[in-house]
């Protein structure tokens, strides 16, 4: 699955850190998901969407 989480976090001028924190999951969670290497249960998925203010298909996408 795409996803513009990287680039959503660098927006906000976060570290994978801050992010991970924000989210209650690990700094290797915030990586995995950047790097596309792990796609996130939906309910981290809509943690994700309620914490940039964001549509969820605004951050995810399915690979085509």
């Amino acid at each position: 699955m795409n996803n513009h989480v990287r680039q959503l976090r660098a927006d906000h001028g976060w570290s994978q850190a801050d992010l991970a924190e924000r989210l209650d999951v690990s700094r290797q969670t915030v990586n995995a998901i950047e790097t596309g290497k792990y796609d996130p249960s939906l309910p981290l998925a809509f943690k994700i969407a309620r914490l940039f203010g964001l549509p969820i298909e605004s951050i995810f996408e399915p690979e085509p």
